[in-house]
């Protein structure tokens, strides 16, 4: 299958590279562009593990082909941290409410949440269930990712004012 060259926006930055037209977003993220933070799990979009930030809006990479991104903006787990490595606010409350498990749903857990955030500082419990509602962390109830992400809203309210 003939390879085509690949452009868009990843994390603020213009990037490119060659993918089959049946390769996945997932995949070229991944092994073309080297960015390891979104994870794979289920390739089937049920998991949520590979969830990151189309055009605005989180989207399962597995189920999205390369060649639809094209010309576009994606965003990624490594996009949340600062220039300088800082944590993002979103970050730093899932280490201080203890959000984080075994780690592997967390990149896309995270991508969801962001998007969240940007949309409503002020959710409420059932807006942040619905918001990860498509996400599967195996090692938890939810409790301490619920509790981060309103630590979150939290801080971003006290930024802001």
């Amino acid at each position: 299958m003939s390879r085509r060259d690949i452009s868009l926006t990843v994390n603020g930055k213009a990037l490119s590279g060659a993918a089959e037209p049946r390769m996945t977003l997932l995949d070229f993220l991944r092994d073309v562009l080297g960015l390891s933070g979104t994870h794979m799990g289920c390739e089937h979009g049920v998991c949520g593990a590979c969830t990151v930030i189309h055009e605005g809006q989180p989207v399962r990479s597995c189920l999205m082909l390369a060649v639809q991104a094209e010309r576009q903006s994606i965003e990624t787990i490594e996009g949340l941290a600062g220039e300088d490595g800082s944590l993002s606010v979103l970050q730093d409350a899932f280490r201080d409410a203890h959000g984080l498990q075994c780690g592997y749903c967390t990149p896309g857990m995270l991508m969801s949440a962001e998007a969240l955030l940007r949309e409503n500082t002020s959710p409420t419990d059932e807006n942040i269930r619905e918001a990860i509602g498509g996400n599967i962390c195996r090692c938890t109830g939810y409790t301490q990712i619920i509790d981060s992400i309103r630590l979150a809203a939290e801080r971003l309210r006290e930024t802001s004012s």
